[in-house]
């Protein structure tokens, strides 16, 4: 950005130089030959800009300021032809006419993730969004990170997610969610206290390494923690522990597999609210299954009964393939003429 700078600023001196020597030949000429303002104007601009000469000056100073003037358009032009090259070659215009449009792709985003740390696990977690359709933004400060994250057309705001500036130019303030995923505890402490501190209502899901700092995480306003380590080492033993039980979870969690997990509110307008599953008859109609439930209290009831009634505002967790979650969220959708 500073060579752009720099590369703008030599061509805008340029400028600036040949609108001068436009205006001095102008009145050299208008001294020199006598001729009025506008005959001065313009021989000096035919000379200056190579295009030839009118007619030749009379007398030697006329002739010999006409030669100051041309070789001066000569060095003006080359140094203009300079810096338009390197332009063309960095590829300047491109790349600023490149910020832009993912400026305004930002600035127009609503509801979406902020990744602050484009590692190993960052990555990971952009690609699960991109599966699923999810908007988000990356904020990094890495040179290889963020070479990663422009070869494949990644939203990138520049910065380290530390800086309320750099979270801000984020859209957090329009936000759905923030993933504090820095290879430093340090740095997700301060991001999660940063984000929390602007967003009391924002989902925040952080990275920790060890123990003590998931609990410090947690009191610094995180709503999950995820330990990769920890996470990772359970799910080897498990490789040897239980190897159908991990075998039928990579199964059901891998993006291959046509299988997922969804949540679905139940809300007032959807004309479901106050009725049993049973009464639905969610699993005939859908085919999905409903594994848990979330109360609006807060208590999470993990083997639902098929008498179990949903409530407004319960969150139900289903499983089940693409379409039968798609015909699960139909039935839950709002329904017209239905008072909220």
């Amino acid at each position: 950005m500073d060579d752009a700078k720099t590369t703008f600023s030599r061509l805008w001196r340029a400028i600036v130089t040949f609108v001068a020597v436009v205006l001095v030949g102008m009145i050299g000429f208008h001294l020199i030959l006598d001729e009025g303002w506008i005959a001065a104007l313009y021989r000096s601009i035919v000379t200056t800009t190579l295009t030839g000469l009118d007619t030749s000056p009379a007398g030697s100073w006329g002739k010999l300021f006409s030669i100051v003037v041309l070789f001066a358009g000569v060095a003006i032009f080359l140094f203009i032809a300079g810096a338009i090259v390197e332009i063309i070659a960095r590829g300047i215009l491109t790349g600023a006419y490149t910020e832009r449009r993912k400026r305004r792709l930002i600035d127009q985003m609503r509801d979406h993730t902020i990744i602050c740390g484009y590692g190993r696990v960052g990555r990971r977690v952009a690609a699960e969004f991109r599966a699923h359709g999810r908007p988000y933004v990356i904020v990094d400060f890495n040179e290889t990170a963020l070479a990663i994250a422009a070869e494949l057309g990644e939203a990138i705001v520049v910065g380290n997610g530390t800086n309320d500036a750099a979270l801000a130019e984020a859209g957090l303030e329009r936000a759905q969610g923030l993933v504090a995923s820095s290879d430093s505890d340090v740095d997700n402490l301060y991001i999660t206290l940063s984000a929390r501190s602007s967003r009391p209502d924002l989902l925040i899901i952080a990275r920790a390494s060890t123990e003590d700092a998931a609990s410090k995480l947690r009191l610094a306003g995180a709503d999950r923690v995820v330990q990769p380590y920890t996470t990772a080492g359970r799910t080897i033993a498990n490789l040897v522990l239980k190897p159908q039980v991990a075998a039928f979870v990579d199964s059901v969690t891998s993006a291959e597999e046509d299988f997922r997990f969804e949540e679905i509110e139940v809300i007032a307008s959807s004309g479901r609210a106050g009725k049993s599953i049973r009464d639905l008859r969610i699993r005939t109609v859908t085919g999905a299954i409903v594994i848990a439930v979330r109360r609006r209290d807060g208590s999470l009831n993990t083997t639902p009964e098929p008498d179990a009634v949903l409530e407004e505002g319960d969150i139900i967790v289903a499983a089940g393939s693409s379409d039968e979650l798609e015909l699960l969220e139909e039935l839950f959708a709002p329904r017209e003429g239905t008072l909220a």
